[in-house]
């Protein structure tokens, strides 16, 4: 798919700008407001949503190098994905209690771990 470098590209450098303020929400708004177990489940939403947020900027510089790779193409997507389920549902259980959401985080990991097999596939094939 041509264009989809800056398609993830602009995704990547938004999520990781959102990580930043989203870790300062946690830092300074909620440490007051959430249970310290609620807290963590906050902070690692942030992580997660930071390192995959680098990946993505990876996953579009390689397709700037390896045009047309349909691996890279669903590595992007599947760090998208893994982004929205795993950072999601721990930002949604940290702020409304909703232990419930543990049961998907799950999909979301196996998303983050799928991409980076076809990160890694996609190198290979080249």
């Amino acid at each position: 798919m041509p264009g989809m470098e800056k398609v993830f590209f602009a995704i990547g450098a938004a999520a990781a700008g959102l990580a930043v303020a989203l870790g300062a929400f946690g830092a300074h708004g909620l440490r007051a407001v959430l249970p310290a177990d609620m807290l963590v489940n906050f902070e690692t939403g942030v992580r997660y949503q930071m390192y995959h947020a680098l990946a993505l900027l990876t996953a579009a510089f390689a397709l700037t190098r390896w045009p047309g790779s349909s691996l890279l193409v669903a590595a992007g997507w599947l760090f998208l994905g893994g982004i929205v389920i795993f950072s999601g549902s721990l930002y949604l259980m940290a702020l409304t209690g909703w232990r419930w959401l543990g049961a998907i985080m799950p999909l979301g990991g196996i998303a983050f771990i799928a991409g980076w097999a076809c990160l890694c596939l996609a190198a290979l094939e080249v």
